[in-house]
């Protein structure tokens, strides 16, 4: 992995205390803006003490892949789906567009590699594509680990590029028919739980739908049991990932080293964010996890990798696009606007 090496300072304890030492002085009662607080802390040790914070502005980047395990039947949407959905991103017509604009944020969709070839050129398009979508992965790898590596640079190299153009928050969204598929056998292999525990309905599928789901992530942990270990997160995301999901592990280690908040989306977004962060824990800093999803087993596998951590809103979202990080900017920029812009006691002359 050490082609992969990405510089991330870590977040320090004291850039924290001094956070929560200025919070503690602000006119309002200790403790009393809650999570708020704690983001305002964590966006300060993010940028290693530096004053004032500064999340604006902020871009949002979609990752497409379509993947081979959609044949086994496990979502009631077709594969095309896939493709369609990127077309409705860059016309402007889906929710996430309706989010990012409501909450001021540019909109970048990556085509990691969706079926039926390369996309049209189009200003909100970076084409990384890195096939016409992945293998099956209830039958062996979804694809080869140089693959993988290059679509884990590529995401480090559009965070790295977002920062240089001046963004500072990222925000990570996701589309790809059967990606929760993908996305629960990816927990499976680097938490340690069985697929009972984690598959869900995603796009929509029944109960007879969610059962063979659970076989299809067992019979793809079989396949794959040589490669798909644990202690190797590279060769789970080779073994068992997407292409838009090796390239979102990219762009939250990216992201954390460029030292600039994460903002990551749910159930989908979070495996990706599990594999970047057993590539590197110090990652961990700069993630701020927007929403729990309503896909069961989230908040579960949340806890195995980053224990403590909740996130932000708890809406009972499931769509994906990015949509939970979308709704949980605002509150980003809410944490930062009260602790550059709020007077302290002393300040304001207000005595407690």
């Amino acid at each position: 992995m050490k082609r992969l090496f990405v510089d991330v300072g870590p977040v320090e304890k004291k850039h924290l205390d001094a956070a929560r030492t200025r919070l503690d002085e602000l006119t309002k009662p200790r403790g009393s803006l809650g999570r708020l607080e704690d983001v305002a802390a964590r966006l300060f040790a993010m940028g290693a003490g530096r004053f004032p914070l500064v999340v604006e502005p902020a871009v949002m980047l979609v990752a497409a892949g379509d993947h081979g395990v959609a044949a086994q039947g496990v979502s009631p949407a077709p594969q095309t789906v896939t493709r369609q959905m990127v077309r409705n991103f860059l016309n402007g017509g889906a929710a996430i567009n309706a989010f990012c604009r409501s909450a001021g944020m540019a909109l970048l969709v990556v085509d990691a590699g969706c079926a039926g070839g390369a996309f049209e050129k189009h200003p909100l398009l970076l084409d990384r594509r890195l096939g016409d979508g992945t293998s099956d992965i209830s039958l062996g790898p979804a694809m080869p680990r140089e693959l993988c590596l290059r679509g884990i640079e590529a995401g480090i190299a559009i965070a790295g590029n977002c920062a240089a153009q001046g963004y500072r928050c990222i925000g990570t969204g996701e589309m790809g028919i059967a990606n929760s598929t993908v996305a629960a056998a990816l927990y499976c292999a680097l938490l340690g739980i069985e697929p009972e525990a984690v598959v869900g309905p995603g796009a929509g599928a029944d109960e007879a739908m969610q059962r063979r789901k659970v076989e299809v992530v067992r019979r793809a942990l079989q396949a794959n049991a040589g490669q798909a270990r644990g202690d190797d997160p590279v060769g789970v995301l080779a073994a068992l990932g997407g292409f838009e999901i090796a390239l979102l592990c990219g762009i939250a280690l990216g992201g954390a080293a460029e030292r600039l908040p994460v903002l990551t989306d749910g159930f989908i977004c979070g495996a990706a964010c599990a594999a970047a962060l057993r590539i590197c824990p110090d990652a961990a800093g700069y993630v701020i996890f927007a929403h729990a999803s309503a896909e069961p087993g989230h908040r579960t596998v949340l806890q195995k990798f980053v224990p403590g951590r909740t996130p932000l809103l708890d809406l009972g979202m499931r769509l994906g696009e990015g949509t939970g990080a979308a709704a949980a900017y605002p509150l980003v920029r809410c944490a930062a606007a009260m602790y550059n812009e709020t007077a302290t006691f002393d300040s304001a002359g207000v005595v407690m």
